[in-house]
């Protein structure tokens, strides 16, 4: 049984996926460079750690979800990092979106100390963490996932196995270009009815209807006529995942139209100082082009 728990990265997302695992008969050590959000898991029942290392040591589970760059690389591989404090034997569930180089990268160091690696990053934002709806994506070993099959339970409603180590990290570009590209078509969408004269919730009124209703359009499409663009997954790492799909297509000499001009749109929006925001307000790149 998996009862000791290291949780590092209480983000927009991590800090409700923690709060959540509280809520069973877990050992909770949590780690995060923001106080506050460290003194919110203590509240709630965790234990606070000083560092990564400290918060990965004598865990029977280690959960990260942290993003690509310089923080990953200090978090992960720093002296006080995760890899320099986990034991062997410990299972080492990795939640961020990477890149596919990052996650070989960290598999193979896992390996070398005896780590038990998943690549294991999760999809959906705020809401979906507090409700404990996300949905998580496995590459590796499927006895692996079986044993954190409850622990996950506590903020994810589905685990899908996809393949081997990488495989959870490509479907995850899958995920967020798609994502990133249905958020910018709204936008146009609702750019374009307002300049013919329609208010943004009439529009929306007739796209809940039929083929094109999706939840992901009633959710954003709300927060975008209310102008509401309090944070749930950042537009900078929309943009940055894009990149990274961007990237790995390249690799293979496929061309992606429909991401290249999205990308461009996150790019002006993080550009324009709205990174923090949620990416739906890349909606606001194309109301101030109108």
């Amino acid at each position: 049984m998996l009862r000791k728990i290291g949780f590092i990265g209480l983000g927009t997302v991590g800090r409700h996926m923690a709060a959540n695992l509280t809520k069973g008969s877990y050992e909770l050590t949590v780690f995060d460079s923001e106080n506050a959000a460290v003194a919110e898991l203590v509240a709630l029942g965790a234990v606070a750690a000083s560092s990564a290392a400290e918060a990965a040591k004598g865990r029977d589970l280690v959960i990260a979800i942290v993003p690509e760059g310089e923080e990953l690389g200090g978090l992960f591989f720093g002296k006080e990092g995760i890899l320099a404090g986990i034991d062997p034997g410990t299972i080492f569930a990795d939640m961020g979106s990477h890149s596919v180089e990052t996650t070989l990268k960290m598999a193979e160091e896992s390996a070398k100390l005896k780590v038990q690696y998943l690549d294991a990053p999760v999809w959906g934002g705020k809401v979906h963490a507090a409700n404990g709806l996300m949905t998580i994506v496995i590459g590796g070993d499927p006895a692996l996932a079986g044993k954190c099959r409850e622990p996950f339970s506590f903020f994810g409603l589905n685990t899908i196995h996809v393949g081997q180590i990488g495989d959870a990290t490509k479907m995850k570009y899958v995920v967020n270009m798609v994502q990133a590209e249905l958020v910018q078509v709204l936008a146009e969408g609702l750019v374009f009815g307002e300049k013919l004269g329609f208010h943004a919730d009439k529009i929306l009124e007739v796209l809940d209807t039929r083929g094109v209703a999706s939840p992901l359009f009633h959710l954003k499409g709300r927060a975008m006529s209310r102008g509401d663009f309090s944070r749930s997954l950042a537009l900078k790492y929309v943009h940055e995942q894009l990149n990274m799909v961007l990237g790995a297509a390249r690799q293979m000499g496929l061309d992606l139209p429909s991401a290249e001009a999205a990308s461009k749109s996150y790019e002006q929006g993080v550009e324009a100082g709205w990174g923090e925001e949620d990416f739906s307000a890349v909606i606001k790149v194309l109301r101030k082009q109108a």
